[in-house]
C-alpha cells in the first residue's frame, strides 16, 4: 500500500466500540445458517491475508495490507483463532477472535465475501461469532465497527446484543483508490 499522499483523502470516520459483559445474549434458534464452520486449526499468513483482502476491500480494509509474511505470523499466534463460513466448500465468510488479557475476547474481524451479502449469512455468522467468542474463554467479548463499515453492521451487532461503550470520530487518511484483491477483480463493489 502507498503511503503517497497523492493516494489518499483525509476522511472523518466515526467508531463505536461496543461490548457484551454475560453470555445471555440474544439468539434466534431461527436463524438458518446454511453454511459449514470451521476453525483454521494451522495458522496460515496466506489465507487470513486472501480473507482480509476480500471480506474487507468494499469497506475499505487497509491497515493490515503492507504487512509482511512474517508481521502476519507473528498476528497469528496462539491468541488469535480464525473461523471460516463455507458454503459448497467455498469461503463465504470469517471471522478472527483475540483473546486478550483480562479474559476478554475482541472479535477482531467479521465479515462476509461480498458475493453472500444481502442472503442473510451475515446475523447467523455474527451469533457463531459471539458463542465461540465466550467459547474461547472470554468474561467479555467486544469489537467495533464504524462508518466505513457494512451499513447494517452496527445494527446487526447491537440486534445481537452488544452495547455501546465508547464512541469517536477521528480523521483518517484513507486510500483514493478502490481496494482489490487484485486490478480489476469484483467490479461490482
Amino acid at each position: 500500500m502507498s503511503t503517497d499522499k497523492a493516494n489518499i483523502k483525509r476522511e472523518k470516520v466515526h467508531t463505536w466500540h461496543i461490548e457484551m459483559l454475560d453470555r445471555t445474549h440474544k439468539t434466534d434458534e431461527d436463524l438458518r445458517k446454511g453454511y459449514d464452520l470451521k476453525l483454521v486449526e494451522s495458522p496460515l499468513p496466506e489465507l487470513n491475508r486472501f480473507l482480509y483482502v476480500i471480506v474487507g476491500a468494499p469497506w475499505t480494509w487497509y491497515m493490515k495490507l503492507p504487512w509482511s509474511y512474517k508481521e502476519w505470523q507473528d498476528y497469528l499466534g496462539a491468541n488469535i483463532q480464525t473461523w471460516i463460513a463455507y458454503k459448497g466448500g467455498t469461503p463465504i465468510g470469517y471471522f478472527e477472535l483475540d483473546l486478550q488479557p483480562e479474559e476478554s475476547v475482541e472479535i477482531a474481524y467479521f465479515g462476509l465475501i461480498p458475493e453472500a451479502i444481502g442472503r442473510g449469512f451475515g446475523k447467523a455468522l455474527l451469533q457463531d461469532a459471539i458463542v465461540k467468542a465466550w467459547d474461547f474463554g472470554g468474561k467479555r467479548v467486544w469489537l467495533h465497527t464504524c462508518s466505513l463499515d457494512h451499513p447494517q453492521a452496527l445494527n446487526n451487532y447491537l440486534a445481537r446484543g452488544f452495547k455501546v461503550f465508547k464512541e469517536e470520530e477521528l480523521i483518517e487518511e484513507i486510500p483514493i483508490a478502490a481496494i482489490q484483491p487484485w486490478e480489476g477483480a469484483n467490479k461490482s463493489y
